[in-house]
């Protein structure tokens, strides 16, 4: 089958099952040179239509600091003085990406929530 962009839920539905027929195709073959087409366009289908809702980081960071039993001082390591944790964990300073990459490494969370973050 010859694939275009997928405009119709029928389009995609059928992209998405032909994606899952020959998504274990073998490198360097006309299969695997559909999957990637059909994942391009799939994706882009998903992107434009079901959107993924923004994800507030900060609020990830208390749900972890509550889950794990910590305190704002706890952060003091990661961020900086007391005030620079009060700031960012109010929403009056942003995070650094520096700051990003600690707490990425320290909370074990993915680095894409500091990139959709609301």
């Amino acid at each position: 089958m010859i694939w275009k962009v997928l405009k119709t839920e029928d389009d995609y539905n059928k992209a998405s099952m032909r994606l899952m027929e020959i998504f274990h195709a073998d490198a360097n073959t006309t299969e695997s040179d559909e999957l990637e087409l059909l994942m391009v366009l799939v994706k882009d289908y998903d992107d434009k239509h079901y959107p993924l809702p923004k994800i507030d980081v900060l609020e990830v960071i208390k749900y972890k600091m509550s889950e794990m039993g910590l305190k704002n001082k706890d952060l003091e390591p990661i961020i900086g003085s007391k005030g620079h944790v009060s700031a960012v964990l109010s929403g009056k300073r942003e995070i650094t990406l520096k700051m990003a990459q600690k707490l990425k490494n320290y909370f074990s969370i993915p680095a894409e929530i500091f990139l959709h973050s609301a």
